[in-house]
């Protein structure tokens, strides 16, 4: 078991599902011999062949449609958009065909494709490339929406995602994409789907959070340990369908919640996690829920990019405010 990257943990998922099964294809642009703009193909078209590993004009419509295709015909296509900036073309295809594709045909047909994303801010790249809009495809019944937060949670969420029968939207976190190393044991294995992981434990206050934000938000909590408050922080990792059960029984132990993510505020989807839990924990609260999150506007790149991202501090700021509370 070696140390890797999570863009490494990707391209060690995809070729794992690709050796097991020979329905599973991967698609995009550039992902064939360049091997992704990220690198997050690289090495499976040389493995794989050009049958199963293949670009695709420079339209994320087609990505998407030609996915669905195949996907109704019994493959099971993993398609890679550059950035999720370039994914609101694709959304027709998902919204329209994709997460309707089992209902439109009582069930005859599914639609078990991927489409990958790198998402969010971070690496200080031009308009377009910095979109954090997971909530979007939230929204969306029939649609999964995975982001994981590490390696091992890479690897074993994306092999998930493969084997559902059902479509998924796979977000990659790209500005910890190589800033983390974990373990990651190439077994096959995958990770429970629709389930928060409990990635520190605390009695004082509960922390909500996924993609890249884990980063800020465990870092925020080795702040708050030296003041002697110790927080819980969980990992959505999968935002829809979303654990709640998870996230109230933290909220009972604890009673305070801060939500983090770097979405925009308004309509980001800590607002229903806050919904929620309003409406089926209430009573455990001690104070209201906060949330610590990106700006109603574009990314100012490149300057201004570290004050739009939350930082360790806004969150620790966020925590003291509720647990002085009263």
């Amino acid at each position: 078991m070696t140390e890797i990257t999570m863009v490494e943990a990707v391209t060690l998922a995809m070729a794992r599902a690709m050796d097991e099964d020979e329905h599973v294809l991967v698609l995009g642009e550039d992902v064939g011999i360049d091997g992704g703009v990220f690198r997050a193909t690289d090495g499976l078209y040389a493995r794989f062949g050009g049958a199963r590993v293949f670009d695709t004009p420079l339209s994320e419509t087609v990505i998407a449609g030609v996915s669905i295709g195949l996907a109704a015909q019994g493959f099971k296509p993993v398609a890679e958009i550059q950035f999720m900036g370039f994914i609101y073309s694709a959304m027709d295809q998902m919204v329209n065909h994709a997460s309707r594709l089992r209902t439109r045909t009582r069930g005859r047909l599914t639609c078990p494709m991927v489409l990958r994303a790198p998402y969010g801010g971070g690496i200080h790249a031009p308009e377009h490339h910095s979109e954090s809009m997971e909530a979007m495809f939230a929204h969306m019944p029939g649609l999964r929406v995975v982001i994981p937060s590490s390696p091992a949670r890479a690897y074993g969420l994306l092999l998930a995602a493969i084997r559902d029968p059902d479509p998924v939207v796979f977000l990659e976190p790209k500005r910890i994409y190589r800033a983390v190393h974990e373990k990651v044991e190439d077994t096959g294995k995958a990770l429970p789907l629709d389930a928060c992981f409990t990635l520190r434990p605390g009695n004082d206050v509960t922390l909500v959070t996924w993609g890249a934000m884990t980063v800020e938000t465990l870092a925020a909590t080795e702040q708050l340990a030296t003041d002697g408050i110790e927080a819980e922080v969980i990992d959505v990792a999968t935002l829809k369908p979303l654990d709640m059960p998870t996230i109230l029984t933290s909220v009972e132990k604890t009673g305070r919640c801060v939500i983090v993510h770097e979405a925009p505020l308004t309509g980001g989807f800590g607002g229903e996690i806050a919904a929620r839990l309003a409406e089926q924990g209430l009573m455990s609260l001690q104070a209201p829920i906060r949330r610590v999150t990106g700006f109603d506007t574009i990314v100012p790149l490149p300057r201004l990019e570290h004050h739009y991202m939350p930082s360790a501090e806004r969150v620790a700021g966020a925590v003291r405010d509720v647990m002085a509370y009263s």
